[in-house]
């Protein structure tokens, strides 16, 4: 979650977060908003897990 997404990119690509630094580079391939930070954290544990996550995937496949 992030209400500055060209930020979290750049830092996730310039290693900032250790968790993500071995996995670089990343390329943005969909997004969302909302209006509450509740909302987006419900939904961003919706796309970590099963179909949503296979959803995901396809958009990979697709380019």
């Amino acid at each position: 979650m992030t209400t500055n997404l060209d930020e979290r990119l750049y830092q996730h690509n310039s290693g900032f977060n250790k968790s993500t630094k071995p996995y670089k580079p990343f390329r943005l391939i969909y997004t969302e908003e909302f209006e509450s930070s509740i909302k987006a954290r419900i939904r961003e544990k919706q796309l970590k897990t099963g179909k949503v996550k296979k959803f995901l995937y396809s958009l990979i496949e697709q380019e």
